[in-house]
């Protein structure tokens, strides 16, 4: 994340900073001495309170400072002024993101049939939106304090890749960060349909049932951070290079768009692709995992995508969509007891 930081401060930060939190200049130093002549102070030299020195945060890539680098009070290694930034970027850049990304697959991917599912919620995508944008600068608060202890050195982020355990490394650090974050989002998220947390947390997130893209960041604030810790827990315990780290964030908030867009691609047995997380949000407790189903499969709630959705013919269709609604209202009964969603009206449906 210093990488991230060392650019948004260049490009953003750093005049923001010198123009609101400007350095003093100071006048006669305390100690200035006087010169032979009555009453004649001499010059103190120009001492600013900006004593920051450039270091690149990579070898490999480098942002300049300008001249606003130097022009604040805050300089930028102040971790008052890190933890300000920090949150600012987690808040606007994964709002960015969402957007861009959301709406990309919103408008070239997304099935927009969907609208007609009798399961689709009145307004739900401004719904979605409002929550997502409820929630980020929330989980912003919580997540800077742990970019901070990363951006301040505590954890095992290399830069040189040299650095690694082996070169190896280098490359197998994915599969490694996949299979460890998909294993512990897997026990997050079915801890948060205990029914104790259920109904607190992790119900916001579930009040889509037929998701569009918009419903991937839509969260409660701690849920969304609560399945997110296991992205940053990592570079504590494990080496990770300071370019897989920030690939990985971005490919994390576009994998959470794409498994929401509602088109049923990946018919695998091993990717928890869109159709297995659209099971997840039809059936409630099945299909926990985030990237495989290999944790599904050894806790039991795997549940297999049903062979229509795969089907463009079939999956929109009259006889399905009854199925699902039956499915749903056995599920919502037992889950939640009752339904506080307000559908679509009750008018014919433009189906297939």
């Amino acid at each position: 994340m210093d990488l991230v930081l060392e650019a948004f401060d260049t490009f953003l930060f750093d005049p923001l900073y010198a123009t609101f939190l400007p350095a003093k200049t100071p006048g006669l130093a305390p100690n200035g001495t006087y010169s032979s002549f009555k009453e004649v102070p001499t010059a103190a030299p120009y001492t600013a309170q900006n004593t920051w020195t450039y270091e690149p945060a990579s070898q490999y890539l480098s942002f300049e400072p300008g001249k606003y680098a130097y022009m604040s009070q805050w300089p930028r290694d102040d971790w008052r002024r890190q933890l300000v930034t920090l949150f600012l970027i987690t808040w606007i850049f994964g709002l960015l993101i969402y957007y861009v990304f959301a709406t990309l697959s919103y408008v070239f991917i997304f099935d927009k049939a969907t609208f007609s599912h009798p399961k689709y919620l009145k307004n739900q995508i401004s719904l979605e939106m409002r929550q997502t944008n409820t929630a980020l600068p929330i989980m912003a608060v919580f997540t800077a304090p742990l970019f901070l202890l990363e951006v301040r050195g505590y954890s095992k982020i290399y830069d040189n890749f040299d650095e690694a355990p082996g070169m190896w490394y280098n490359y197998m650090q994915f599969p490694f960060f996949l299979m460890f974050t998909d294993f512990c989002i897997y026990w997050v998220h079915r801890g948060l349909h205990h029914p104790l947390i259920y109904k607190h947390l992790h119900k916001p997130h579930h009040k889509w049932i037929m998701p569009t893209p918009y419903a991937s960041h839509a969260f409660h604030p701690l849920d969304g951070y609560a399945q997110g810790l296991p992205y940053h827990i990592y570079p504590f315990l494990f080496p990770l290079q300071k370019f897989a780290y920030v690939f990985l964030f971005i490919f994390i908030n576009i994998w959470t768009v794409i498994i929401h867009d509602g088109e049923y691609v990946a018919e695998n047995p091993i990717i928890n692709g869109a159709a297995c997380h659209t099971m997840h949000h039809l059936y409630f407790n099945f299909n926990y995992g985030q990237f495989t189903t290999l944790w599904d499969r050894l806790g039991g709630s795997y549940k297999k995508p049903a062979d229509e959705l795969f089907q463009k013919e079939l999956k929109m269709c009259q006889a399905t969509w009854k199925k699902q609604n039956e499915d749903i209202d056995k599920m919502i009964s037992e889950v939640e007891g009752s339904d506080d969603r307000n559908y679509m009206p009750d008018e014919p449906k433009k189906i297939r």
